[in-house]
C-alpha cells in the first residue's frame, strides 16, 4: 500500500503546488488522480518516486518511509511511463523494454528474453524487436513503455497522461490492453489524466483533485458519479454524469427478444408472424445484415441493398447497461442488436425494456450499492 499522508509541495516562490494531500492507495489497484490543469497530479505522481520532495507530510511505501531509501533503489521498485513513451531513439526496441533489467545486472540474454516476453503481453509483434522507436507507430511506443516499465516486474507502476498523445482508436485499444494486463498482473498503479471518462474506465480508486492541489473527493467510479462530493465535482465530471455511470450496471438480465429477427430469404408467414414493424435480417450464420420494414419484405421487397444499418450491437453481460443503450439510441429503428462473442444475433431489445431495465438497476443499487460497479 501506498500512503500520502499530509503531503505538501510548496515552491520557494511560494506557489504551492499540492497541499496538505492524504489518500491511501489500495495494493493491486489503479488509482487515477484527475482534475484540470494546474492541479498538482504529475506533481503528486512524482513525489511518490521522489522525482520531487514533498515540502512537507510523508509517503509511506508498505509502511516504510519512501525519504528513508536510496532514490536509486526507490525508483528501480517502480515502473514509470509518461507521455510519448520516453524511448531511447538510438535504441532497439528489445533494448529498450531490457533497460532496466540491464540496469540491474541481468545478462544480455536474459534480459532480451524477459522483453521478448512483455512485448507478446502487451500485443506487441516479436517482428518489431529490432526496429527503433521512429519507425513504430505512436501506439505501437506507449505499449513499449508500458512493456519496459513492466520489465524488471515492479510491484508499483506510476503512468503520467500515458495514452493523452495517440488518436482515440488507439487510446481506447491501450486502455482495454492495461486493464486486461492489470487483471493478469495485479499491480499497484497511480494514473494520472485530466480525462474523465478515462478515470471512470481505468480507476478501481479515483481522486478528485481541485486547484491548488486540494483534494476534492475520493471514490469509486460508481460512488463518484452517483453523489458527487460539490459543486465542482459535479461540474467536472460533466452534464451526461448520469449515462456514464450506466457503465456500472451489467446488461445480462435485459430481455431479449427474437421475434423480430428473420433470417434472409424467410418465409412470408415467417414475416407475417413478426409483431413489429421493423425486422433485423441476418444471414444463415446468424450474423446481421440490418433492418427492413416489415411491410416492405411482405411485399417481396429485397433484401440486402435496402437495408438499414443496424448500427453498434452489445454482448450482454460482457457489455453494460450503457452499451446496450447506446446500440438502441444509434439504431434507426430504436432497437439493440444483443450478439454473442462470435457475433451471432442472441435478440433484440427495445428502448422502453432498457429504460425498464435502468430503473430497476438504479433501485437495486439503493438497496444494495454493492451490486453497482460490476460492469464497465
Amino acid at each position: 500500500m501506498i500512503r500520502i499522508d499530509s503531503v505538501t509541495k510548496r515552491y520557494p516562490d511560494g506557489t504551492v503546488a499540492v497541499d496538505r494531500l492524504s489518500l491511501e492507495i489500495p495494493d493491486r489497484s489503479v488509482t487515477v488522480l484527475v482534475g484540470p490543469s494546474g492541479c498538482g497530479k504529475t506533481t503528486t505522481l512524482r513525489m511518490i518516486n521522489r522525482m520531487v520532495e514533498p515540502t512537507e507530510g510523508t509517503i509511506l511505501l508498505d509502511g516504510a518511509d519512501t525519504r528513508r531509501q536510496p532514490v536509486t533503489t526507490l525508483r528501480r521498485s517502480m515502473g514509470y511511463v509518461i507521455q510519448n513513451a520516453g524511448l531511447f531513439q538510438h535504441r532497439t526496441i528489445v533494448d529498450n523494454i531490457a533497460t532496466v533489467p540491464r540496469m540491474l545486472g541481468w545478462g544480455k540474454q536474459r534480459a532480451r528474453e524477459r522483453a521478448a516476453e512483455l512485448m507478446e503481453r502487451v500485443g506487441l509483434d516479436s517482428a518489431l524487436a529490432k526496429r527503433y522507436p521512429y519507425q513504430l507507430s505512436g501506439g505501437q511506443q506507449q505499449r513499449v513503455g508500458v512493456a519496459r516499465a513492466l520489465a524488471a516486474d515492479p510491484p508499483v507502476l506510476l503512468m503520467d497522461e500515458p495514452f493523452s498523445a495517440v488518436d482515440p482508436v488507439v487510446r481506447k485499444g491501450l486502455q482495454d490492453e492495461l486493464l486486461r494486463i492489470q487483471d493478469e498482473l495485479g499491480k499497484t498503479i497511480v494514473f494520472v489524466t485530466h480525462d474523465i471518462d478515462e478515470a471512470i474506465k481505468l480507476g478501481t480508486m479515483v481522486a478528485v483533485l481541485r486547484e491548488g492541489g486540494r483534494l476534492a473527493q475520493y471514490a469509486p467510479p460508481a460512488e463518484l458519479l452517483s453523489a458527487p462530493a460539490d459543486a465542482f465535482v459535479e461540474d467536472f465530471l460533466g452534464a451526461d454524469r448520469g449515462i456514464r455511470r450506466l457503465s456500472f450496471f451489467p446488461s445480462a438480465a435485459l430481455q431479449l427478444t427474437t421475434g423480430p429477427v428473420i433470417e434472409a430469404g424467410a418465409s412470408a408467414e415467417r414475416i407475417a408472424a413478426a409483431g413489429t414493424p421493423h425486422l433485423l435480417v441476418t444471414d444463415a450464420d446468424r450474423r446481421p445484415l440490418g433492418w427492413a420494414g416489415r411491410d416492405e419484405l411482405a411485399a417481396g421487397g429485397t433484401g440486402t441493398g435496402r437495408l438499414l444499418p443496424y448500427g453498434r450491437p452489445f454482448v450482454p453481460g460482457a457489455d453494460s447497461l450503457r452499451a446496450a443503450l447506446d446500440c438502441a439510441v444509434l439504431s434507426p429503428t430504436g432497437w439493440g442488436v444483443a450478439v454473442d462473442g462470435d457475433g451471432r444475433v442472441t435478440g433484440v431489445v427495445s428502448q422502453q425494456s432498457i429504460g425498464e431495465a435502468i430503473r430497476a438497476a438504479h433501485t437495486e443499487s439503493r438497496t444494495d450499492p454493492d451490486t453497482a460497479g460490476a460492469a464497465r
